[in-house]
């Protein structure tokens, strides 16, 4: 059984859409599920379309993913060149091959004429013409004119493309992995071209040449290429050549069920209602985690199985359950809170000393100093349920590290009352008293004088929050509390008792 081989084979036309890093997940997995080869392959040869910088970019992102292919443009390989701009001597030698055997003919056609052509059909009550064996004898092409005329076109320079012969009365038929039984009609295609006038090779020439070529054994890739099988099928026929197994994914959907597309996408924060930004890089700079973002997007038309609920998965989990027979037909709904929800997730499995050291690489940590590890542990532990970002730690994490600079407005004017710095004095008193600044301890305080005024504890508990940390909310405070230890907590009470009343105005 010939070793399973596949590749992604984007076009650097632009940023990194969500489908294309969907469909290179779904061949990274395929292949590692299967022991098998992951090739990387830059489809490059439409010039007009090429985006200086879109191929590092994809690179980069392939990169950052961990989807690190076997062979391609910077791991080499047995069957490079893997950029289609630098094997254009080898689709022009097919081309021949094919001219040669009758199964292609040149075209020297110009857009007027096929303009021409199409209005004509048009009139006649057929505004989808194709050029085809319904009208290619009534065109300027070998086919129509004679021998001795096409030759002197081909000696004088006339511009020309080299089109596929795609008979009449054909049925072509596919099992594709995720389709099923599919038959396409050839009176529904065209004679493609296969070499442009400017000798680039199309898509579907350079796309079957190259398939055989690096013994590619499965093509996955997106539903809107599923209208061009039956060429690509007539090119192997015509080559001999046994087709690879094709799987092609459903399309993905914008919440609203429209097409995702870049243009007044301004931000991820300001996202249009039942929009999402399609390009990976937005998630990226926003500090998605890596994994979650591909949990995410596997899941957007694959699922482990019937009566599986599982939604959490690590890429190599993921490699262990793939297969292309749990791939839906249906389209997938790119939805952000389901992003954002596998982000929470997929944080809450990280260890605190990888969040520690991703946090230590911050700006924010640099600018502090050196900093105890086991202390900044400390405060991972406390944080690491409330994170929902790990690039959010520092604004989270400030009064863990300075003192506040200020406390919360709206808190104070509901939480501090004239009684309020007496009592804080008095608990402070309790704090120095105490034996150990331990949770328990410091709750055993706070509840000892709460009840020595017959108060509930909730009227200490959030002034003491906003003493010592300037906010209303947060982690466990009396934890949170013997992290920062005793000195600390009876600095920032004192500072609190002197300041607030003022800030307030009541003396």
């Amino acid at each position: 059984m010939a070793k399973t081989r596949v590749r992604f084979a984007p076009s650097p036309t632009g940023f990194v859409h969500i489908g294309s890093l969907r469909t290179a997940l779904y061949n990274y997995l395929y292949a590692r599920n299967q022991g098998g080869d992951f090739i990387l392959r830059i489809e490059d040869t439409d010039r007009e379309r090429f985006v200086e910088g879109a191929v590092e970019n994809l690179i980069s992102v392939l990169e950052w993913a961990g989807l690190r292919p076997d062979e391609g443009p910077r791991w080499g390989g047995a069957c490079g060149p893997y950029f289609q701009s630098e094997r254009t001597e080898t689709y022009r030698h097919y081309a021949q091959e094919l001219l040669k055997k009758g199964y292609a003919y040149y075209s020297f056609d110009t857009p007027a004429d096929i303009e021409a052509m199409r209005a004509r059909a048009k009139a006649a009550g057929n505004p989808y013409a194709k050029y085809n064996f319904a009208n290619r004898m009534e065109m300027r092409n070998s086919l129509s004119l004679p021998p001795a005329e096409v030759e002197e076109a081909i000696a004088d320079g006339t511009p020309y493309a080299i089109r596929l012969l795609v008979p009449e009365g054909r049925k072509f038929e596919v099992e594709d992995e995720v389709r099923g039984h599919v038959v396409f009609d050839s009176k529904e295609v065209d004679d493609q071209v296969l070499l442009k006038s400017d000798g680039y090779p199309t898509y579907h020439l350079a796309n079957v040449v190259d398939d055989h070529l690096m013994e590619i054994t499965h093509v996955i890739r997106g539903e809107e290429w599923l209208s061009s099988v039956p060429k690509h099928l007539l090119l192997y026929e015509y080559f001999g050549w046994q087709p690879p197994k094709m799987a092609h994914l459903p399309l993905i959907f914008n919440p609203d069920g429209s097409k995702m597309s870049k243009r007044d996408i301004q931000s991820l924060e300001a996202l249009p209602p039942g929009k999402v930004d399609p390009d990976v890089a937005s998630y990226i700079r926003r500090g998605y985690e890596k994994s979650a973002i591909l949990n995410c997007i596997a899941l957007l038309g694959w699922n482990p199985g019937e009566g599986d609920d599982r939604q959490v998965f690590s890429l190599d989990e993921l490699v262990q359950e793939f297969s292309l027979g749990r791939i839906n037909k249906s389209a997938a709904i790119f939805d952000l809170k389901k992003l954002n929800w596998l982000n929470k997730e997929h944080i809450m499995r990280r260890s605190p000393e990888s969040i520690a050291a991703a946090v230590r690489a911050m700006p924010e940590a640099e600018a502090l100093g050196e900093i105890d590890q086991a202390y900044l542990l400390g405060v991972v532990g406390l944080l690491h349920e409330r994170l929902h970002f790990i690039g959010d730690f520092w604004r989270m994490a400030g009064y863990f590290f300075k003192d506040p600079e200020s406390y919360e407005a709206e808190a104070l004017q509901k939480r501090w009352s004239p009684e309020t710095a007496p009592l804080l004095q008095e608990l402070s008193r309790e704090f120095e008293a105490a034996g150990v600044f331990a949770a328990a301890e410091i709750e055993q305080a706070l509840r000892t004088v709460a009840e020595r005024h017959d108060l509930k504890g909730s009227l200490l508990i959030h002034p003491l929050r906003l003493a010592v940390t300037g906010l209303s909310v947060g982690p466990g405070l009396f934890e949170l509390m013997e992290l920062l230890g005793r000195e600390t907590v009876l600095r920032r009470l004192t500072l609190a008792i002197k300041q607030v009343p003022m800030i307030l105005g009541i003396g």
